[in-house]
């Protein structure tokens, strides 16, 4: 019989070490971000910096399509809760935005400065800030602790308000963090601070779906184990609690390359967010 045994936590989350060449990110993404906030700032189809809240990281970047929007996308960045912003992702919009959709990308308030629960707050209220400016339907899609708060957002607990609730078609978790208790064994958690009753409050996994949820969980082939754990555990619970659910593993892909076809029009990853 094989029996597996995690003993080593924080190998078991680290990604850029165990990536040929993963110090190249998340610097690779920078470049390609600003350049296209540029092109769309020129174009006159991109709102920066729109504040949300009163910290200093409550803003949002709203990049807009050539016509009316025909709905919203809200993607929610990655970096454990403890670093990166809206500024490395902005291309990311161009597949969603090729099909009419508007996009939001908001930074939140990190982690130590504010504990978990709090950021799942305010990414709630940045959904309610951009819903507010473009009508339609909503879909929501975010990458690693992205993945998790974008989740936590169709829980029967989700802090948004019911009218933008009632507006969520769907949701894809790439590469999500959707049970946080193994974090709590990780040197990181230092600075998360995560407890256990934080831990069973804020994992969408030990959470009941809100009613008619539907979530992909999208993860690359040549991700940690944990990720492709985490991966299917949310589509399994959820699928047992209601929830239109399904899990993709997509090949050749790891955990910084993962995101990139949100930049294409025609990419699945994209066409799976867009999906009626």
């Amino acid at each position: 019989m094989l029996e597996y045994r995690i003993s080593d936590w924080d190998e078991a989350y680290a990604n850029g070490s165990n990536i040929a060449r993963g110090e190249r990110w998340p610097a690779a993404w920078a470049g390609p971000a600003e350049a296209f906030r540029s092109a769309l700032s020129a174009a006159g189809r991109a709102r920066l910096d729109l504040a949300y809240g009163a910290r200093p990281r409550n803003r949002t970047d709203l990049f807009l399509p050539e016509g009316a929007a025909r709905g919203l996308v809200v993607f929610v960045h990655g970096g454990y809760w403890l670093q990166l912003d809206k500024s490395y992702w902005s291309h990311l919009a161009a597949g969603a935005l090729a099909h009419g959709y508007a996009v939001a990308m908001p930074s939140y308030t990190l982690c130590p400065d504010v504990r978990i629960a709090e950021i799942v707050r305010e990414v709630a209220t940045a959904i309610g800030e951009a819903a507010k400016i473009v009508d339609g339907p909503l879909m929501l899609t975010g990458h690693s602790a992205g993945g998790h708060l974008v989740s936590r957002m169709v829980t029967a607990t989700s802090p948004l308000v019911p009218e933008v609730r009632r507006r969520i078609r769907n949701v894809v978790s790439i590469s999500g963090l959707h049970d946080l208790r193994p974090l709590l064994s990780t040197a990181m958690n230092g600075k998360l601070a995560i407890d256990e009753a934080e831990a069973l409050a804020e994992s969408p996994a030990l959470l009941r779906p809100m009613p008619d949820a539907r979530i992909t969980c999208w993860a690359g082939g040549n991700e940690r184990t944990e990720f492709l754990r985490q991966n299917a555990l949310l589509a399994n619970i959820w699928t047992g609690l209601g929830a239109t659910t399904a899990a993709v593993v997509e090949p050749d892909r790891h955990h910084f390359t993962i995101v990139d076809g949100l930049g294409e029009a025609k990419h699945p990853l994209t066409r799976t967010l867009l999906s009626d």
